[in-house]
């Protein structure tokens, strides 16, 4: 048993250089077997980042989602209507200001006694006539 290589336990299966060549072999693996495992654990690591990162921005997301949600159900809330019709009621009032400027040049123009003194009478006539219900103002007309 002591000349026979095929020993057991401690006895070595090779020669020394066999067995140098094994050990660097071994070495090898193990040294690449842990770049493996730290590049696993690095890109585990960043997709841990990148998952919890998307977590955020998916609660971010869904509080948005019923927030528009319940906007779209509710519709424009109660200011809403009131602040159109307040925005509608200046430019209303904005528009029949400029109106009665015009058609005071326009009584100018006629007095004046300017060549197109026909056209200034028939738009001074179409202001004479009562409007319509949807020309009146709002606060004359009934909102229901």
């Amino acid at each position: 048993a002591g000349g026979d290589r095929t020993g057991w336990r401690g006895e070595s299966r090779g020669s020394p250089q066999q067995l140098a060549e094994r050990y660097a072999d071994l070495a090898q693996s193990h040294g690449e077997a842990l770049r493996q495992r730290e590049e696993r654990e690095w890109h585990n690591a960043r997709l841990r980042q990148e998952n919890a990162r998307l977590r955020l921005e998916n609660r971010r997301l869904r509080r948005e989602n019923r927030c528009l949600f319940h906007q779209a159900l509710l519709g424009p809330g109660p200011d809403a209507a009131g602040q159109e019709a307040e925005a509608l009621r200046a430019q209303l009032g904005r528009l029949q200001e400029k109106h009665r400027r015009a058609l005071q040049h326009l009584r100018r123009c006629r007095a004046a006694g300017g060549p197109e003194a026909s056209e200034l009478d028939e738009l001074l006539e179409e202001d004479e006539q009562p409007p319509s219900p949807c020309e009146q103002p709002l606060e004359k007309r009934s909102l229901v």
